[in-house]
């Protein structure tokens, strides 16, 4: 079964500079676990991304374990895990993905604001993306929910906009998705998320064209 073989996760959330708590170990850390997860999800080939993004993903575990109680780092934590199912595929991911829900869950129980609210995108992307009952944990409506509180705190994000409108055009609200997707166009550089921004935008006219075309 090629369950998650497709999944697009929300592991471009690279938003504001990380909270004060972080060391400045664990600041130079997430800087580098952020541009490494660029590289591989926008310019490694596609059969090599699994095994990088295992690689990576030891990476910020053991990020983690140095600085358990960093959301910033728990939230990338999940991101990788998150990106790394997408590259593996099948039912195999699905234990990555659970592991990235619990990752997401704790960053939120330490600062539900931390890196603008990217633990609620990253975690709403994969409510509506994982499989529901009985195989996962999906719930399109947990998906959505999780979605508008990341858009409450972070309004003009390109991420949040961006993952809300895939998630709207995968329940067929078109026009919203296009509103949502032209928001995310519109949003600002990011900085020194140069490579992040331009393969995200990508992402975003590609998928606007299907919504054009939906709607036309």
């Amino acid at each position: 079964m090629q369950i998650l073989r497709n999944l697009v996760v929300a592991a471009a959330c690279l938003c504001s500079l990380p909270a004060f708590a972080l060391s400045d170990e664990g600041r130079q850390t997430l800087a580098g676990l952020q541009s490494r997860w660029a590289e591989i999800n926008y310019r490694v080939p596609k059969d090599a991304r699994e095994a990088a993004f295992a690689t990576l993903g030891e990476t910020a575990e053991q990020a983690v374990k140095a600085e358990p109680d960093a959301p910033e780092l728990l939230i990338w934590r999940g991101i990788i895990l998150s990106t790394w199912a997408g590259a593996k595929g099948g039912l195999g991911a699905l234990s990555l993905v659970k592991e990235a829900r619990s990752s997401f869950e704790a960053a939120l129980a330490i600062d539900p604001r931390a890196l603008d609210g990217s633990a609620y995108t990253s975690l709403g992307s994969l409510y509506y993306q994982v499989p529901g009952w009985p195989i996962g944990f999906g719930d399109d409506k947990q998906a959505e929910a999780m979605l508008q509180k990341a858009l409450e705190i972070n309004p003009s994000g390109i991420d949040p906009n961006y993952f809300y409108g895939d998630y709207l055009f995968r329940q067929k609200r078109y026009a919203q998705a296009r509103a949502a997707l032209l928001r995310a166009q519109a949003a600002p550089d990011r900085p020194d998320r140069a490579l992040a921004d331009e393969g995200r935008r990508g992402e975003i006219r590609a998928l606007l064209g299907k919504v054009e075309a939906e709607l036309h």
